[in-house]
């Protein structure tokens, strides 16, 4: 299947997002296509950017950090604490804890609500006991975030341009706010109706009146905790991108010259928990019939990238789900675009 032939697949399936663009890179050639609408009546384009949630997690944070460990300036086994003393709960996590998602943290919590949100990161007690299993946390990557900033001595936004950006050329992957071909996001609406019902987490903070956005919003970030406390900066979300850009990271977190060739293996190899690397997802597909590990992450707002490192191969798909009136999953979204690789099985396990 094609990469415009996912497109029409995504958009043709029961609530489809209004715009997508999905794209592959195998062996170096590369085929991407686009479809739908922009969320305003304007045309999606390959060269359509996107609010990519929780991909940030990896195209910016996890990419920086394996740059700084390839560089020799970061151990993945020192403590958290050690660089942010301001830490308090979380004060003896390693680097490695937070990308695996077993510092024991909280999953989300709505740290707008409250005056100093880092602050509030530093301080919230854990959830879980520390290194017993993997809770998948945007708290983790905040303070993953925060560490970049430290150890690059700069903005988490300029040191994700430093190391990553700038040198790979990637000139339409940034924060925001953005202007120009971006696609329009949703509101807070999500977040609202989870600290309304505690569900999916419980919330510990209290909401002193907080003015939600209701309106779709274009060129900010949807992740409230990266809007409202972190001025759409953060590790854990605020990165717009392209698919081209995405494959072009791709690319070159595979090449083992961007990333010194032991880091992308260390950082590539599954853990002590099913389908989580450090930073990145793994899951086992089938190519051609052969085994392989796919890398990847998954973005709430109908984002999602990833990589077959042993066959030279990046994938990405770009959406914005939310807008659908009953929004599919990024994972049903994400099985789709990877039909766009010829001849891969994926088995949808989350």
């Amino acid at each position: 299947m094609s990469a415009m032939a996912a497109v029409e697949q995504i958009l043709g399936g029961t609530n489809p997002p209004t715009g997508v663009v999905v794209g592959t890179s195998i062996s170096g050639a590369v085929d991407i296509a686009a479809g739908g609408t922009d969320g305003t009546g304007g045309t999606v384009t390959p060269a359509s950017m996107f609010d990519v949630a929780s991909v940030t997690k990896v195209a910016a944070t996890t990419a920086a950090l394996m740059r700084l460990v390839s560089q020799g300036a970061l151990d993945l086994d020192v403590a958290a604490g050690h660089i942010l003393p301001e830490l308090r709960s979380a004060a003896g996590a390693s680097i490695r804890d937070l990308l695996t998602h077993r510092a024991g943290l909280w999953e989300w919590q709505p740290l707008y609500f409250t005056p100093d949100p880092w602050a509030s990161v530093c301080d919230l007690p854990l959830r879980y006991e520390p290194g017993t299993g993997r809770h998948y946390s945007d708290l983790g990557f905040m303070i993953l975030g925060r560490i970049v900033s430290a150890i690059a001595a700069a903005p988490l936004d300029e040191a994700v341009r430093t190391l990553v950006t700038e040198p790979l050329g990637l000139s339409s992957t940034g924060y925001g706010p953005v202007t120009g071909a971006v696609v329009s996001g949703h509101g807070d609406a999500t977040e609202q109706r989870m600290v309304r019902t505690g569900e999916p987490y419980p919330v510990l903070l209290t909401d002193p009146g907080f003015t939600w956005r209701e309106e779709d919003i274009r060129g900010v970030v949807n992740d409230g905790n990266a809007a409202h406390a972190f001025g759409g900066v953060s590790g854990h979300a605020g990165l717009f991108t392209t698919v081209e850009d995405l494959l072009t990271l791709g690319r070159a977190v595979m090449g083992g010259e961007f990333i010194a060739e032991p880091v992308v293996r260390e950082f590539f190899t599954a853990g002590p928990d099913d389908g989580q690397a450090l930073g990145w997802r793994a899951a086992d597909v089938r190519l051609g019939g052969e085994r392989r590990r796919l890398i990847w992450h998954p973005g709430f707002t109908g984002c999602a990238f990833g990589m077959l490192p042993g066959a030279d191969t990046a994938v990405a798909v770009l959406s914005n789900r939310l807008l659908a009136p009953e929004p599919r999953t990024t994972d049903s979204i994400w099985a789709d675009a990877l039909r766009a690789v010829p001849n891969l099985t994926w088995e949808i396990t989350s």
